[in-house]
């Protein structure tokens, strides 16, 4: 019997964390599928596009968005501009025999309307979060409190991803207070490619163990 295919949602602490980043490592080291549900601005440049464009293997598939919003604002604001309201009846997980990666549109407590935030649309799926740290002045605080928020609310966590420079004091003291694994780390790259998105997939052999990839 086969294993079976694992659905993973990709968090971050704070905006520019590296969601994205990771999200591409995390696909091309499972050939997972990829789906951002909700994308606000740069429709031509999406981080579904980015993505796609970051990945060798021939598996992936990209699922399109549920929400397209032209303004980077926070999702409530974006759809507000737009004219429309975000409703997490359809949001609706795609269809698909494959691994899937899917990345929020910011951190777990961004509001999706005047109620819900990214945080509900996840217990709502009950799905596990990798979550996407990255050092910076209270970058500590805001991974812990996203630690608590999943955990306040049964979400399951399968481990956390360093983006960026080594700290490892802040590292060591997140992994031991959360008891959470690193399922890798990925430096500061003044570029990215498909080479270098593929070097750090061959890396993250702890994430394929941990979904029986």
């Amino acid at each position: 019997m086969k294993p079976q295919k694992q659905h993973l949602i990709v968090a971050g602490i704070s905006t520019e964390i590296g969601k994205t980043v990771a999200s591409a490592v995390l696909v091309e080291a499972l050939q997972a599928d990829y789906w951002k549900p909700v994308q606000s601005g740069s429709l031509d440049d999406s981080d579904t596009r980015t993505v796609q464009q970051l990945i060798s293997n021939p598996v992936s598939q990209f699922h399109p968005e549920a929400y397209r919003l032209t303004q980077p604002l926070s999702p409530h604001a974006a759809a507000a501009i737009d004219g429309v309201e975000i409703s997490l009846e359809n949001i609706t997980l795609p269809e698909t025999d494959n691994h899937l990666i899917i990345e929020l549109a910011g951190g777990l407590m961004v509001p999706l309307n005047n109620r819900d935030l990214n945080i509900d649309l996840v217990q709502r799926w009950g799905l596990p979060v990798v979550l996407v740290s990255r050092n910076y002045l209270g970058s500590i605080n805001h991974t812990l409190l996203s630690v608590e928020a999943c955990r306040s609310r049964q979400i399951p966590l399968l481990g956390l991803i360093f983006n960026g420079p080594a700290t490892p004091a802040t590292e060591s003291f997140i992994l031991s207070y959360t008891g959470l694994p690193c399922l890798g780390r990925i430096e500061q790259e003044e570029t990215l490619t498909k080479a270098i998105i593929s070097h750090y997939a061959k890396q993250f052999t702890r994430l394929a163990d941990a979904v029986g990839a």
